[in-house]
């Protein structure tokens, strides 16, 4: 039986948009695609922790009150927890561009259509952006 990898991500949200980067065309596993920031949960790290340390990491913001959020996954290999974030102290900048090439904020519309790393995702995502957009 394959343990799945713990992996944390982040949905990260503000004014109706969410924050996707690009992943790296020569990454190993999902290259050439768009996905959500995180990474993997050290051990002796809880996913939350994770997902602050990927944020200050690769990101370089330091984010508050991550909530954890449903996202399914398509894939079996991984336990990936989400979390829901929508402040942060300072600006996302792309601190890890061996990992990422591009960083993009995305309205709903742009969402469609668009190389997803797990495409289920998107439902949950675009779920994310309206919970979280003042009507």
């Amino acid at each position: 039986m394959v343990v799945p990898t713990p992996i944390a991500v982040a949905v990260l949200v503000r004014e109706g948009l969410v924050l996707l980067a690009h992943r790296h065309p020569l990454r190993q596993w999902y290259p050439d695609c768009w996905d959500l920031v995180g990474g993997h949960v050290e051990s002796g790290e809880l996913p939350v922790q994770a997902v602050v340390r990927e944020c200050l990491e690769e990101l370089g913001v330091l984010v508050h009150d991550p909530q954890p959020f449903t996202m399914p996954f398509n894939d079996p290999t991984l336990d990936m927890p989400a979390f829901l974030i929508t402040r942060w102290d300072g600006e996302p900048a792309n601190l890890a561009p061996e990992e990422h090439d591009d960083l993009r904020w995305f309205r709903p519309s742009e969402l469609e259509g668009l190389n997803l790393a797990d495409p289920v995702a998107l439902p949950s995502i675009l779920s994310a952006i309206a919970a979280t957009t003042p009507q």
